[in-house]
């Protein structure tokens, strides 16, 4: 597992993941086989309604606007997204908000900017082209789309410093990052004749985003309504802005009302079940934006009402009903850790130290592992690796029933068809040669041989076979998200292949972790973002640039904000660092530990005393079977709305997510696309979104501004400003 237990769904793009349900449930419904092609257009019918089959060639495309934009929005929402990575309540500013902002902003620079060419070593170029256009929308998007999710190689960085104390230093540090970012562009560039060129290779989740800068560019008019969406965006952000600086500064305890612990403040129970930190998070609801769209739940206003309730079905079951029950029957003596916890313990319920049993060098001392004792887990800690088994088994079975057919058919037809009309549009510029790929490949390899020998991380050779995983599989995995929308992850995978292949070494462990399986999930990301180009006319070179400067700058701001954060802020990743307490990163620490240092043959093997967890994968294999079923048995009844796969979403980030985020997601979810969606569908379709990024966007802002302004002001103290309300869940029986 990792540090954001990255589900099968998993996207970069919270817009992206709301649209896993939805297709889900409508894709069958609406592919159609060659016989309905319309000629000249996609042989498919919900391409045919979200994408043109017409191109305008001579708009340009990568222009002095896209680039400054671009830039700015690629470095904002790093220092954004990485800076809220480090705190408890974080947050993930997604693409939404690059569409919706940059669209005005290009305008503006159309309106303001002068048009004289100029002449630059030859190179004729202007500042202004012409009014702003759909590709340099496109192309800005893309840009700042690296941006988005904080990279992967932060997390090593951070606990290697942080927890191994053995820092890695900034130029070591970038080179890891870029390397592990940057590997996977080669592996989407080798994959696109299998995974972009084809009209079967759908990547329905793009279809969203082609609908909306469609909507932008092509619906100028307000027509019936008073507000544009601009208009909404800045209406809430200042109103999210605002607002921030009550729970986030004068009164933090409106992040956390937990009924139970009001109700009972001295009965321990009440407080495991009421408190969201330790506990359950039952009847704990929340005035803090950034606990109802927070980055493990997303913006409750861009998730599809069926997924959220399957998504909360999830939750309730194993975190208000299993774990529960696992905890109060005392299995695996779990009672004398807290009820909720992504901290590693001993045999007596208290933390376990590594400096207790490690070499000088780092690896595990096997006798001073037998002296101080077992690796212990919370009940709950221990079951998300047993959903994790279970939650990918499921997928892979969930997948071949409802879409094998499916994807064969595609498949067959990606093979048949000729090129769509697409395709055709696409032959009119340049594509990106192979060697520039090839080139690519070669030097991140390098570099990662390099600089993973050189300093320590794990030997060399373990380098080539963590890059032969996404070698194999980015392809079939591609397949199956361009057509299912639902991505396996490898992480589990890696996680077992290292552990039992260097026992006792945990940075080698999460090493491999991210060459092994986040070299895979960022080509595919990559792919995706050329899909997305392809639908929109995207010169090629130009979108390989985009996204290969957006990935360099994003690791430079993200990098240097961690190491910004690391030296300034006094007692960050511990508890007295809050809000800086690293929540991400000490859960990427225990699986560190878990899988690196003890190894997966003491913590799970069959004398292990969490063996038994192994076996759910049994569960995931078994759970879609049924409801297959009854689908085809009932194909009109209340089952058609039945998504095993997310049903383990939630357990994929529990823990490190407070517990309480899931109950005021839902919440949200419930108001805002069921009632508001149900009841003012027209409304919600024109302002949804803007609404959401607004109140994203605001919140964040406010965020970094009350922390730089009350860094150094200390409030008069009272209870509002406490945040556990609930302090007998933070022990287990041995500590009561």
């Amino acid at each position: 597992m990792n540090n954001r237990k990255q589900t099968p769904a998993d996207s970069r793009d919270d817009l992206m993941q709301a649209t896993s349900a939805l297709y889900d449930e409508e894709k069958q419904d609406n592919d159609t086989n060659a016989s309905d092609t319309v000629e000249d257009d996609s042989p498919f019918e919900m391409v045919r309604t979200a994408v043109s089959n017409k191109d305008t060639p001579s708009l340009p495309c990568l222009t002095f606007r896209s680039w400054v934009l671009g830039v700015v929005f690629c470095a904002a929402l790093s220092f954004v997204n990485q800076f809220y990575w480090f705190r408890e309540n974080s947050i993930v500013l997604g693409g939404f908000v690059v569409q919706l902002v940059s669209f005005p902003l290009g305008y503006l620079m159309a309106l303001i900017l002068p048009r004289r060419q100029l002449n630059t070593f030859g190179f004729v170029w202007t500042l202004n082209p012409g009014p702003f256009n759909i590709k340099e929308h496109v192309i800005i998007s893309i840009f700042s789309g690296a941006s988005v999710g904080t990279a992967y190689g932060i997390d090593v960085v951070t606990i290697k410093r942080m927890w191994y104390k053995s820092g890695l230093g900034f130029g070591p540090s970038i080179l890891f990052i870029l390397t592990s970012q940057i590997m996977g562009y080669s592996f989407a560039g080798f994959s696109r004749k299998f995974l972009v060129y084809p009209a079967a290779m759908i990547w329905p989740a793009q279809l969203i985003s082609v609908t909306l800068f469609r909507t932008f560019h092509e619906t100028q008019s307000l027509g019936s309504w008073r507000f544009t969406r601009t208009q909404v965006f800045w209406a809430f952000f200042a109103l999210s802005f605002l607002w921030y600086f009550v729970p986030g500064v004068i009164f933090p305890a409106l992040g956390f009302l937990s009924i139970l612990c009001f109700a009972a403040p001295n009965n321990v129970i009440a407080n495991q079940l009421g408190d969201a930190f330790n506990g359950v998070g039952m009847l704990n609801f929340s005035l803090d934006w950034s606990y109802i769209s927070s980055a493990y739940t997303q913006s409750p206003i861009a998730i599809p009402w069926i997924y959220a309730c399957n998504v909360f079905a999830g939750f309730v079951i194993i975190m208000w009903i299993a774990t529960p029950i696992g905890y109060y029957t005392n299995t695996w003596n779990t009672q004398l850790m807290p009820l909720y916890s992504a901290s590693v313990y001993t045999t007596n319920g208290s933390i376990f130290k590594i400096d207790q049993v490690m070499t000088d060098n780092g690896m595990l001392d096997e006798a001073k592992y037998a002296s101080y004792g077992p690796l212990r887990l919370t009940f709950a800690f221990a079951m998300t690796y047993g959903l994790g088994f279970a939650g990918l088994v499921n997928l892979i079975v969930y997948i071949a029933l409802n879409y094998g057919a499916n994807i064969v058919k595609q498949l067959r037809e990606a093979h048949s068809m000729s090129e769509d009309v697409h395709m055709r549009l696409m032959r009119t510029y340049k594509e990106v040669p192979q060697w520039w790929y090839g080139v690519t490949f070669i030097v991140t390899f390098s570099l990662a041989i390099i600089t993973c020998q050189v300093y320590s991380l794990m030997p060399w050779y373990w380098v080539i076979v963590a890059t032969a995983i996404p070698f194999v599989f980015t392809v079939p995995i591609g397949i199956i998200q361009a057509i299912s929308n639902q991505q396996p992850g490898l992480n589990v995978i890696t996680e077992f292949i290292i552990g039992y292949a260097r026992p006792g070494d945990p940075i080698a462990n999460v090493t491999f972790k991210v060459y092994g399986y986040i070299t895979m999930a960022q080509a595919l990301n990559l792919v995706g973002d050329q899909k997305l180009g392809h639908y929109m006319k995207i010169p090629p070179r130009h979108l390989f640039i985009a996204q290969l400067v957006g990935t360099i700058i994003a690791a430079f701001v993200q990098l240097g904000v961690a190491f910004w954060l690391m030296d300034t802020v006094k007692d960050i990743c511990t508890p007295e660092g809050y809000p800086f307490t690293c929540i991400q990163a000490n859960t990427f620490f225990s699986a560190s530990v878990i899988w690196g240092l003890v190894g997966p043959e003491r913590m799970f093997g069959s004398a292990s005393l969490y063996h038994p967890v192994l076996y759910l994968f049994i569960l995931g294999l078994l759970l879609p079977v049924p409801f297959w079923l009854l689908k085809r048995r009932f194909p009109t009844s209340w089952v058609q709305h039945i998504h095993t796969p997310l049903l383990f979403i939630a357990s994929g980030f529990m823990p490190p997510a407070p517990s309480h985020v899931y109950t005021n997601w839902f919440i949200g979810c419930f108001f805002f696309n069921y009632l508001w969606h149900k009841y003012r569908n027209g409304q919600w379709s024109r302002y949804a979104f803007a609404l959401s990024a607004g109140l994203d966007s605001g919140l964040a802002i406010s965020g970094i501004i009350t922390y730089f302004a009350f860094m150094n002001v200390k409030l008069p103290k009272w209870w509002g400003l406490e945040t556990h309300h609930c302090p007998l869940a933070a022990y287990g029986k041995a500590s009561v």
